[in-house]
């Protein structure tokens, strides 16, 4: 489980004090793909085991107070869970075979507009990044939409920011991908709602 702030890779089931000040570095290998460098990695076998390591990072995300949010998360978070299906020779006793497949929970940050969030210096700063951050992940999506329809050969802009970076494996190739979109009823949030339909479309 890491999260994605100001560009920076963090661990989050690692406690604040011990994290390298640089964040972890995200490489890419030949066979298996984007990997998060010294990420952690714990073994779970049952759904409780996996919620209690989601609320161990949940508590160690970054969140910070807007106007608009009292508890602003102010960074991307990206959960990853792979399973792994063994077949075993019942007669031999060994194992034949192994299937794996991954699925990435991804918690996106909200796009900000700084006349509404009132955000200043840190703040600011951080708005700016999780915008340009989506900005690129809806480009990366909009080119893939379009290559799979034979429309384009351009190249997917992964690189351009961390977040499309470690969801490459994602979001290319033999995947699937879902958006859920959270919305507000209020009519204050009209502006932010309706880019945020736009965004999802």
């Amino acid at each position: 489980m890491i999260e994605i702030y100001n560009e920076c890779v963090q661990d989050l089931l690692v406690k604040q004090s011990e994290r390298p000040k640089g964040g972890l570095n995200v490489r890419e290998h030949p066979q298996h793909g984007i990997f998060v460098e010294n990420m952690s990695k714990v073994p779970v076998t049952s759904y409780a085991e996996i919620s209690r390591q989601i609320d161990v990072g949940t508590s160690n995300r970054t969140v910070g107070a807007t106007q608009m949010n009292a508890t602003s998360s102010r960074a991307h978070t990206v959960t990853t869970l792979t399973f792994r299906q063994r077949f075993i020779d019942k007669e031999k006793g060994n194992q034949t075979s192994e299937k794996m497949s991954e699925i990435n929970l991804v918690d996106l940050a909200g796009s900000e507009r700084a006349a509404s969030t009132q955000a200043t210096g840190d703040r600011l700063k951080e708005g700016a990044n999780i915008n340009k951050s989506l900005s690129i992940l809806g480009k990366c999506i909009s080119i893939l939409a379009k290559k799979s329809s034979g429309k384009t050969n351009e190249v997917v802009p992964y690189r351009e920011s961390k977040l499309t970076f470690i969801l490459k494996n994602a979001l290319g190739g033999n995947s699937r991908t879902t958006m859920i979109a959270a919305l507000s009823p209020a009519s204050v949030n009209y502006d932010e709602t309706l880019s945020t339909l736009r965004y999802a479309w």
